[in-house]
């Protein structure tokens, strides 16, 4: 790893491990003063409703904060984040800590010298309000913070002059086309299959169809194709409907580069994220398009940087009018 990967991994953990030592130094300090088992859930009006051992909530704790701390740290380092999106997500990363850090906190003071069936107060519901009060400030010095890590070169910033092309003569007419494997598309067609007709049956057809459209729908994705031609960049499934394209005239330019699907988009499938969208079948690599709104459009396919390279040289005939 390198140093600046480094830097950016420990600032968006460090708002979580501070979260978590502040939660394990408060509750060192009220351990002997807690019921066995401690209120953690209330209804709307702050009575206490749901029930846990102290051990169970100090792992809890730990866990919660311990997992979401490796998170916020791997998509850091992985997830592209460039300019005002890695500020904000550093940003959101104290907020969210700060937020659970207090709740926790809170949960633990309501208990101090509780009876085994709750507070007789409840849980105050100004709590909540704190707590977004305490998020909104651990927000702000997170995005100030965030200044002091550089964040991710943008491709997008590289010089159009240096991306590849392919050298076509004039009047030569070049088209390219790939299928994209997606191993979890059957998979999900059968598991929404099956939850149409069980709930179709078991419920009403009324909810069961809507899955068996959606399961419809996937299918048509089991093997998307991605097209380049002077239309632009097209990903189609086995009917014309639905399909994505970016046409030419959306375009600033392609790259071929390797994406994290989970760091960078979330999950698989057709993701719209900040400043990015794609449809994400695995990770690996991608046609990635720089468009005009300052967005960015992936599409995960082998061979992509022939793909790339066409788009370019179809994208430098549009301008000058070729």
């Amino acid at each position: 790893m390198t140093s600046k990967n480094l830097g950016r991994a420990t600032l968006a953990a460090l708002p979580f491990v501070l979260a978590l030592l502040t939660d394990l130094v408060v509750h060192l300090t009220v351990q002997d003063r807690l019921p066995a088992r401690l209120a953690v859930h209330f209804d709307a009006v702050g009575s206490a409703n749901g029930y846990m051992g102290v051990t169970a909530h100090l792992l809890g704790t730990a866990a919660s904060l311990v997992v979401l701390g490796a998170l916020w740290s791997y998509t850091s380092v992985n997830g592209r984040l460039y300019g005002r999106a890695h500020r904000w997500f550093i940003g959101g990363g104290f907020a969210v800590a700060a937020f659970l850090g207090y709740l926790l906190i809170a949960v633990l003071s309501v208990n101090v010298d509780a009876p085994e069936n709750g507070p007789a107060d409840g849980f105050p519901l100004w709590h909540i309000a704190l707590a977004l009060g305490v998020a909104a400030l651990a927000g702000a010095l997170g995005l100030l913070a965030a200044r002091l890590v550089p964040a991710v070169d943008d491709p997008r910033d590289r010089d159009p002059a240096s991306r590849e092309r392919i050298a076509l003569a004039d009047g030569e007419v070049a088209g390219w086309a790939r299928g994209i494997g997606a191993w979890w598309a059957p998979v999900a067609v059968l598991v929404l299959l099956a939850a149409g007709v069980v709930v179709g049956l078991a419920q009403n057809w009324f909810i069961g169809a809507p899955l068996l459209l959606l399961a419809l729908v996937t299918a048509t994705f089991c093997r998307p194709h991605v097209t380049v031609d002077g239309r632009g960049l097209t990903v189609s499934g086995l009917l014309p409907r639905p399909r994505v394209r970016v046409s030419l005239e959306r375009m600033e330019g392609a790259d071929s580069r390797r994406v994290n699907a989970l760091a960078e988009y979330g999950g698989w499938g057709y993701r719209v994220r900040p400043e990015r969208s794609g449809v994400i079948t695995r990770s690996g690599e991608a046609i990635v398009v720089s468009l005009t709104s300052g967005r960015e459009f992936a599409v995960t396919v082998d061979d992509s940087a022939t793909g790339a390279a066409l788009l370019n040289t179809l994208l430098d005939r549009q301008r000058t009018g070729r």
